[in-house]
């Protein structure tokens, strides 16, 4: 009878890292590493990929600018050049994300994808294991975000549609579906923008509406929807804002309850910060909807061989299927020993506490209020941790001159 010995998987390298380990180059990785370099901390970026933002430069449509003015989507210490529109476009905010990185030379280490983060309890320090190595450190920041895996629903009879599937993602432009009927899954501002890019190139969507969904206009009075909130909330209760809201929708795109758009019961600014639902901000869709071109249907019930079957009992061809149905977070898919997260990925702590955990865990990029709460976590954050350095430096200080004069002291005794 033969005989076999067990392969043991080769122990991973070790790098020790004088600073916070920080996953993740998006926007939020970038920002703590910025606010700590700020103080003097170092830090290291793993990013999974081969690029700083590689969710705006790989799974963004073409046409996507910010959907909020500059001033608001700007990350700490460094602002949008003064020559940026006030909506900057897909390239022009890659650019700043780069030139940004240049600014604070930040280098993360690229194609560096994390398989576990765990802290180790009795050395005290955080795990992060990558296909290649190991790294070790006091501080362990998780800067992958909100939208880190593609959501892809699970739709009856999906499998047997002929036509092209694809989620937006990886779409890119209108083009591509140009003189198609497209069924666009999800009415959130990813399915109102694509399906407004898709009239633009002679395509008929159809957009999936299953729940309620708050539109507003993007611009009140010729100034940000978001800034005039942001005002308002200085001084106002947020029921008061919200009333507000509704009633200036209501006044400049009219009643969208009859283009089949229904409002939820509660107003868009408490519903944002309770669920994290965020309200669609209009760039245009809605005249595309008034007009016919875009579409409007209930929720699908299966889709078939030639399209999609709806719970009203309707049955429509298309030729082509685009989900709109958003992304989640993948954390729980790589940090073990950890109650901090949700199932869902996101911290259960709620804003604006959700930054910090315990033994050196902190997050950036959770807090469900988009570049605006990036910034405002990565500089928390950064402070935090510097307080910590600064001791840990003092304490080395102070033991390494009793040291010293330790020494002295035995000589001249001596």
């Amino acid at each position: 009878m033969g005989s076999c010995k067990e392969k043991r998987e080769e122990p991973a390298k070790c790098v020790w890292v004088n600073g916070p380990i920080i996953v993740g180059a998006g926007p939020s990785g970038l920002a703590a590493s910025a606010c700590l370099s700020e103080h003097g901390v170092p830090s290291v970026i793993l990013e999974r990929s081969n690029c700083i933002a590689s969710l705006w430069q790989h799974k963004t449509y073409d046409r996507l600018k910010l959907h909020l003015p500059k001033q608001f989507c700007a990350l700490p210490l460094l602002g949008f050049p003064e020559n940026f529109p006030k909506y900057p476009t897909k390239d022009q905010f890659i650019s700043y994300m780069e030139s940004y990185a240049s600014h604070f030379s930040i280098h993360p280490r690229f194609n560096q994808a994390v398989q576990s983060a765990e802290f180790d309890s009795t050395c005290g320090f955080w795990r992060v294991r990558t296909q290649d190595l190991e790294y070790i450190s006091r501080w362990f920041i998780v800067a992958t975000g909100e939208n880190a895996e593609p959501v892809i629903p699970e739709i009856v009879g999906m499998e047997r549609f002929r036509g092209h599937v694809v989620h937006t993602s990886a779409y890119k432009s209108g083009s591509d579906f140009a003189n198609q009927k497209v069924l666009v899954v999800g009415c959130g501002n990813s399915g109102m923008e694509v399906s407004l890019d898709l009239c633009r190139h002679n395509a008929v969507p159809h957009m999936v509406v299953r729940n309620t969904v708050h539109v507003l206009p993007r611009e009140m009075f010729g100034c940000s929807t978001f800034g005039i909130v942001t005002a308002l909330l200085k001084w106002l209760p947020l029921s008061l804002v919200d009333k507000f809201l509704l009633l200036v929708s209501n006044l400049t795109v009219g009643n969208t309850d009859q283009l089949g758009l229904h409002r939820p019961k509660t107003g868009p600014i408490e519903l944002k910060n309770v669920t994290g639902k965020t309200p669609v901000l209009d760039v245009g869709a809605l005249s595309q909807i008034k007009s016919g071109k875009i579409k409007v249907v209930e929720g699908v019930k299966e889709i078939t061989r030639n399209g999609a079957r709806f719970m009203d009992g309707q049955e429509k061809e298309f030729d082509s299927i685009i989900l709109a149905t958003g992304y989640r977070s993948n954390v729980p898919s790589w940090l073990k020993g950890c109650d901090f997260f949700t199932r869902d990925g996101m911290p259960k702590t709620p804003f604006p506490d959700g930054w910090k955990g315990e033994n050196g865990l902190y997050t950036v990029g959770f807090s469900r209020r988009g570049l605006l709460g990036t910034a405002s976590d990565a500089v928390k954050i950064a402070n935090d941790i510097a307080d910590q350095w600064r001791a840990m430096r003092d304490c080395r200080t102070y033991c390494n001159s009793h040291f010293i004069l330790l020494k002295i002291n035995c000589r001249e005794s001596e």
